[in-house]
Parts: C-alpha cells; sequence; structure tokens
C-alpha cells in the first residue's frame, strides 16, 4: 500500500517523525491478524493511531484546510443505492438516515473513536455547536441537523456536518460521505443536482491527500460506474482508491472474476462485504457475513484478505495511519510557511494610528516619499521604482511628446508650394503697396504673413501643453496613491488637491503659451545666426529662378523648399516677382526661427515648471489644504480604510488559526517523540 501514498511528499529525517511512519508501516503485519473475527471491529493499536487521528481531527476541526493546506482524508463515494449507507453503518455500529433518494445531502465527517465506556457517546457539530444524541435518536438527529444546513427540501449544501461516534469496538477512522451520486433529479431536487453532486465529491477527491473508498454494488458492471468514473479523473492509476464492493450475496456469479481482473484499476484493492439485512443486529451481520465468505460455493474462494467489514475496517485503519505519518511532515512545513508569511505580511502592514500626532506624522512622510520618487522619475529621469511601467518612465514619454509637438508644428505649416509657391506674398505685397521707393521691401507685408501662420499653429502650443500636464498629472496622482494606499480617507482629499493644483499648472502654461504666441505674432526679431544664412543660401537661387521664368521653364527645383510650379507667375512684373522671391525665403528663413522657439520655449517652460511642482508646490499645496482645513482629512488617516481593515483582520485570523494548528502538531510530534 505504500505506493499508494508516495504523493504525500518526502519523508522528515527528524527521528520523530521516522518512528511514527515505522509505527503506520507495521499495521500492515498488524492487521493481518484480525481478518474475520466475529469480535467487535477494533484494532489492538488505536492507542498509537488516536494521537495522529485527534491531531488531524483538531486540524480539520480549526478549518486549516481554509489556508489552503490539504489533510489526509478518507472520502466516501459511490452511486445512489450502492450500499454505501450499509457499509458506514456497519463500520460506525449505528443506523444512518434511509430513504428514497439522496439521504446525504451535506459531506458527514464521520469521526469513529473506540473507547472503553460501556455506553456510547454521539454528537453532531455543526453552525457553530454540538448537539448530543443517542443511537436510538441519531438517524432523526442528522435529517434535522442536515434540514437545517441544507433546507428542509431535498437540495443538497456543501456545508460540512460533523458526526462524532465514542464506542466500544469500533475502529478509530475520520471519513467524509459525500452524497449519492444520482444523474436524474426527482421530485424537489434541482435540475442540475447531477453537476452539484458532482462538484462536491471532486472538490474532495481532487487533492492527492485524499484517499477515495469506493463503494460499488456488486450487482452492477463496474466499468459503467459514474463513481469509477470520477475518480479515475484524479486517480487515472487508482494508487489512492480503494473500492468496497457491496450486495456479495445478491450476485455472487463472476464476482471473484471482477475483483481479480482489476479492470478499473483499484490500486489498494478490494473488499468484498455482505450489508447487514432487516433487524440484524451489526454482531449477528458480521457473524452471517463471515459465515457466508466462508462456506458459498463461489464467494469461498475469494482470498480472505478481500472480504469482511473486519477486513475494511484494519484496511482503512492502516491506509489512514500511513498516509498521516506520512503527510504530517509536509503539514508542518507548509504551515510554518504559510505562519511566517502571514506574520510578515502583518508586520509590512502600516501601523495602525491613534492619535492626530501619529497621523500628520505620517502624512509628512508620505508626501516627503512621494517627493523623492517624483523627483527620481519626473526631474532626474529615473525609473528603477517602475521598470516595468513604460507609462511611468517619464523622461522617455515627454521626449516623445515634444518630439509629435515638433513635428505637427512642422507638418501644419507647411504651404502647397508646388500649386500655390509664391501667390500668397503676391496678393500681400499688392495690398501693402505704398507711396515709398520702389524697390522696399514693406515691413506690414512680412507681419502680415507672419500673424496669419502663427495663428494657424496657435492652438498647437495650448493643446501640448494640455497633454503634458495631463500626463504628469497621471504620474504625480499614481506616486500619491501608492504611497497613500493603506489611508483611504486621505487618498480622497490628495486626489482632490492634486486636481486643483494642475488645473491651476494647466492654466498657468495656457497664460503664458498665449502670450508667447501673441509676442510671435506682434514681433520679427532673432539674433540668431541662422537666419541670415539661410535667407543668404535661399536668395542665391534668384537669379536661376528669374532665368527659369524666362525660359518657360514649369517648374523649378529650389534648394530647401524642394520643386514648385512656376508656369502660372509669369503673368506678373518683374519687381514684383522679385519682392515676392525675397519676401518668401525671408519668411521661409525665419519661421524656422519661430518653431524651433516655440519648441525649445515650451520644452524649457515645462520643465522648469515641472520641476517647481515637484519641489516645491507640490508639498505646499497639500499640505496647506490638507492640514489647514477643518474637514478632517488628517484625523480620517486613523480610521483604516474597508480593504486595509479586511486584509488586517484576514492575516490575524490566519496567524492565530495557524498558530493553533502548528500547537497542535507541537503536541503531537511531543507524543510520538515519547514512544520513540
Amino acid at each position: 500500500m505504500s505506493v499508494a501514498l508516495k504523493h504525500c511528499g518526502s519523508v522528515s529525517e527528524e527521528e520523530r517523525w521516522s518512528s511514527s511512519e515505522n509505527q503506520a508501516e507495521s499495521l500492515e503485519e498488524k492487521h493481518q491478524e484480525v481478518v474475520v473475527s466475529h469480535v467487535p471491529i477494533v484494532s489492538s493499536f488505536n492507542d498509537r493511531i488516536r494521537p495522529l487521528l485527534d491531531a488531524v481531527d483538531k486540524l480539520r476541526h480549526l478549518q486549516v484546510m481554509k489556508e489552503g493546506i490539504q489533510l489526509p482524508t478518507i472520502v466516501v463515494v459511490g452511486d445512489q443505492s450502492s450500499g454505501k449507507s450499509s457499509v458506514l453503518e456497519s463500520l460506525a455500529g449505528i443506523s444512518l438516515p434511509r430513504g428514497q433518494g439522496i439521504c446525504t445531502r451535506v459531506p458527514l465527517i464521520m469521526r469513529l473513536q473506540h473507547h472503553t465506556a460501556p455506553e456510547p457517546e454521539l454528537s453532531l457539530e455543526f453552525s457553530g455547536k454540538t448537539v448530543p444524541t443517542s443511537e436510538a435518536e441519531i438517524a432523526d438527529a442528522i435529517t434535522l441537523a442536515t434540514d437545517e444546513i441544507a433546507g428542509s427540501g431535498k437540495g443538497i449544501s456543501n456545508t460540512p456536518l460533523t458526526l462524532v461516534v465514542k464506542k466500544k469496538g469500533v475502529p478509530d477512522l475520520t471519513m467524509v460521505d459525500l452524497p449519492g451520486i444520482t444523474r436524474v433529479p426527482v421530485h424537489g431536487q434541482p435540475e442540475n443536482i447531477y453537476e452539484q453532486i458532482a462538484d462536491i465529491i471532486m472538490e474532495y477527491i481532487r487533492p492527492e491527500e485524499s484517499i477515495i473508498l469506493n463503494v460499488l454494488s456488486a450487482t452492477v458492471d463496474f466499468t459503467t460506474c459514474e463513481s469509477i468514473r470520477m475518480s479515475q479523473k484524479v486517480d487515472k492509476n487508482g494508487e489512492r482508491t480503494l473500492a468496497v464492493v457491496t450486495k456479495a450475496d445478491s450476485a455472487p456469479e463472476g464476482l471473484l472474476e471482477k475483483v481479480t481482473a482489476d479492470d478499473v484499476n483499484i490500486g489498494l484493492g478490494y473488499v468484498c462485504v455482505r450489508n447487514r439485512i432487516g433487524d440484524e443486529s451489526y454482531k449477528e451481520a458480521r457473524k452471517v457475513e463471515a459465515d457466508l465468505f466462508e462456506t458459498h460455493s463461489l464467494l469461498s474462494k475469494i482470498d480472505k484478505s478481500m472480504v469482511g467489514i473486519p477486513v475494511l475496517a484494519q484496511k482503512l485503519v492502516h491506509i489512514q495511519a500511513t498516509i498521516i505519518a506520512r503527510c504530517l511532515p509536509e503539514i508542518v512545513r507548509k504551515i510554518n510557511e504559510k505562519l511566517n508569511a502571514s506574520i510578515s505580511e502583518l508586520k509590512r502592514m502600516p501601523k495602525t494610528l491613534s492619535t492626530v500626532g501619529e497621523a500628520l506624522t505620517t502624512f509628512m512622510g508620505i508626501v516627503g516619499s512621494a517627493k523623492e520618487s517624483l523627483n527620481k522619475i519626473i526631474v532626474r529621469g529615473e525609473y528603477d521604482e517602475y521598470l516595468d511601467d513604460q507609462n511611468m518612465h517619464c523622461a522617455a514619454r515627454l521626449a516623445e511628446m515634444l518630439n509629435q509637438y515638433s513635428g505637427e508644428l512642422h507638418e501644419f505649416s507647411e504651404d502647397d508650394l508646388p500649386a500655390n509657391f509664391m501667390m500668397s506674398e503676391i496678393q500681400i505685397l499688392e495690398e501693402s503697396k505704398g507711396i515709398q521707393l520702389p524697390n522696399f521691401l514693406p515691413r506690414t507685408a512680412f507681419l502680415a504673413i507672419l500673424q496669419k501662420k502663427v495663428e494657424e499653429v496657435s492652438h498647437i502650443p495650448v493643446d501640448f501643453a494640455e497633454k503634458v500636464w495631463t500626463y504628469i498629472e497621471g504620474v504625480i496622482m499614481s506616486v500619491l496613491m501608492h504611497r497613500s494606499e493603506n489611508y483611504h480617507q486621505l487618498q480622497q482629499s490628495t486626489r482632490r488637491e492634486v486636481y486643483n493644483l494642475m488645473e491651476k499648472m494647466k492654466e498657468r502654461s495656457r497664460n503664458w503659451v498665449t502670450e508667447i504666441v501673441q509676442m510671435e505674432k506682434l514681433t520679427d526679431y532673432t539674433s540668431d545666426p541662422a537666419y541670415l544664412n539661410d535667407w543668404n543660401n535661399l536668395m542665391a537661387q534668384q537669379q536661376e529662378f528669374m532665368d527659369a521664368l524666362e525660359n518657360e521653364d514649369t517648374e523649378f527645383q529650389i534648394e530647401g523648399l524642394g520643386e514648385v510650379a512656376i508656369a502660372g507667375l509669369r503673368e506678373y512684373e518683374k519687381p514684383v516677382l522679385l519682392q515676392a522671391f525675397d519676401l518668401k525665403m525671408r519668411m521661409t528663413a525665419y519661421w524656422e526661427i519661430v518653431l524651433r522657439r516655440l519648441v525649445d520655449f515650451m520644452a524649457l517652460h515645462l520643465q522648469f515648471c515641472a520641476r517647481n511642482l515637484v519641489n516645491k508646490e507640490m508639498e505646499e499645496e497639500i499640505v496647506k489644504e490638507l492640514v489647514g482645513r477643518h474637514d478632517g482629512a488628517i484625523e480620517g488617516m486613523l480610521e483604516e480604510s474597508p480593504a486595509v481593515a479586511a486584509k488586517r483582520e484576514k492575516l490575524n485570523v490566519s496567524i492565530k488559526l495557524l498558530s493553533e494548528s502548528k500547537n497542535v502538531l507541537a503536541n503531537i510530534m511531543d507524543k510520538i517523540a515519547t514512544n520513540i
């Protein structure tokens, strides 16, 4: 059987665990001595099993499985009417609820314990209470408790009910009896009753720590049993499945072949039993069962290690003890690991604040740490705190936005050169004529063209400033919310103040951009030598341009502007064309200066404002508003957010549960060590 239990993990090297495993392994030899017995089915080694079983039962009672720690469990499954209840009755020596349809409507945890007192002690544990009962009333008591858990109809529930049976002669076992599998709902049952039952069964048999006790009727083909199909889903080779074949007396023909051929992979073997019939006592039923497998012409051929309730009891006790002994070291490791993790996580949680002074100190710490983070990612361009969040790599994102802004300015300001070259300049010159020297280029013409071009692109800097501040607002909000994530009320107030502050920054930039645009419209000046260099290079092509017009060329290639259409310009006089060409080249050279200023000034402005915002204004504004107000923002930090409070409570509950579980296991380890 040990091959079926290897899934429980490696065995601890500590002597006490080694000792407990040796005790469990010795049961294989012990149970052979009591294969057939007419005496109460109780092992001679219950005293050594009991501490192990008590430890697991206490862990189950503490609901350690809620922490993701699986416990060794014998799970009883079977198709409806397979005789599952009869097998459990024989093991427990008590009567369970009977009737048509599903009798077991909730997982029934049966804790059987042999004790020497002449009178049995029975009780039910459910909904946080313990209800004593008796052998005569146990069936009704289970029915009432089930109705309280699952309702008085025929529906089922996954909330367990625990039955404790302390009785002389019963084996020390803990088993979970699950609802019988049925495919067709009867009147009063939900349409998806099969799916509900299947979900419960799969939840219990899926963990590798579970031993599956599959109850099969001798009257059916094992390969068609739904319980076999389910167990094979999670235990394909049957390494943790034990089969109990009921109703052996009803279908003896071919039973030997069924259990020896093993067409359905039952790794832990088969045990054939005869169910108690009518008013037979349990002692009488076992005598009849023993005689049946001893004298029946067909059933007597089945090996005696595979027949009878006593054999089943001994096998279950042995399997249970072995798996518990082997799994306990891993359970200890998992409990310690989860306990340490929960304690560490609780320590990392923010300290509970009790005074306004503590709240104010914490608040200033939050603002200070946020300021340092923002300095790194916005001012210095470092992003080690947010390696995987590219949106927080501010230097790169702002550079991208600035490049897009520059490209948009240049694309928007390009004239339709091929079709309308110099036409705007000629029209402006016509409207700017005055009483003046004929070769004098009027400044009003230059300003008129400049104002028009600046006006056309004036929305781009405004939109860009809005875009940048919206991005920076998101970054600041993200950092502040992260730093204050444990203080819900502070987050709400901080969010409001950051929004107000960023609206001020946006308004300041809008005013600044508007002023810059107005300056570019009303003045024409630069000390940048690139202007004269570019203008001279462009003007050097003037004579070639005029020659192309005289040669009646239709197109002309201007270096720096590309190919332009010139056929339509021949109708204008030469002085006008010369002036228009000069005006066009001056504006072309100067416009590059204007665009460069709009980009450079914007970059300088935003970097300067962002630096001031992070290093000075944000801290001043938030502290002044939140500390100076009387709406309880700082005091509100004393009250934890629902999420943080829930997390703290969950961690405290986990630590309490895991600590109690650790103590339970420490006690059993001490007992094992004492027996070494």
